[in-house]
């Protein structure tokens, strides 16, 4: 019978222990985006980054945000859309030292990709992917050289390349929680999301304001 107990103990102990490891965190990264992000758009950046981490030391990606998100006067938040940002335009740039996945499950090639705020699609093949219609597309930084913003079609076309598959490569933005953090990582235990929350500026009419981003960098949809 102690056999039993003590394995039993052990197996909740390597158990408790694999939970812990699975966990992610976010730590800065001391260091300018990759030589591969164009001149033109490595000028928009933070000379610092963010990296990603599951469990003690493994990277996910590495994340450089800009320095500022410029907004347009007619900008407007709704139910479905919650970021006054512009589509096509450039939020910063992420770096997968190994494959990743998007929020659609399809694989992200290792290498450094541009990403730029979209919306999804207002029709049937989109219908209950995703709460919101903000998301994060990502195209490989070798194919997006511009800081201007980019039109929707070329965008998606460009970010296909980031999967190699049908379908543009996306993280998906969520509705701000009601953390006052400036940096942390959320769980979304009910859908098994792991999210990243970052405090950026915004400038409209040339006033700076605090903007609060949140993405699903681990985990997928329901579909």
């Amino acid at each position: 019978m102690f056999r039993c107990f003590a394995f039993s103990a052990l197996l909740s102990l390597f158990a408790a222990s694999a939970v812990v490891a699975q966990d992610y965190k976010v730590e800065k990264l001391d260091q300018a985006a990759p030589d591969s992000v164009s001149p033109e758009i490595a000028a928009l950046l933070q000379p610092t980054g963010l990296k990603f981490i599951k469990g003690e030391n493994r990277t996910v990606c590495e994340l450089w945000f800009c320095k500022e998100w410029p907004i347009s006067k007619e900008a407007k938040v709704s139910a479905e859309v919650n970021y006054p940002l512009t589509q096509g335009q450039v939020i910063g740039v992420a770096r997968y030292p190994r494959k990743g996945n998007d929020f659609r499950d399809s694989d992200i090639l290792a290498g450094t990709y541009i990403l730029r705020y979209s919306q999804q699609p207002v029709d049937g093949a989109h219908v209950g992917t995703s709460p919101t219609r903000d998301f994060l597309a990502l195209i490989p930084a070798a194919k997006d050289k511009s800081a201007a913003v980019l039109e929707y079609k070329p965008l998606v076309a460009a970010s296909k390349e980031a999967t190699g598959a049908t379908h543009p490569a996306v993280l998906s933005m969520q509705r701000l929680s009601d953390s006052t953090e400036d940096l942390e990582v959320r769980h979304n235990e009910a859908k098994e999301w792991w999210l990243l929350r970052f405090k950026g500026k915004t400038v409209r009419d040339g006033k700076a304001a605090d903007q609060a981003v949140e993405f699903v960098v681990v985990g997928h949809a329901e579909e």
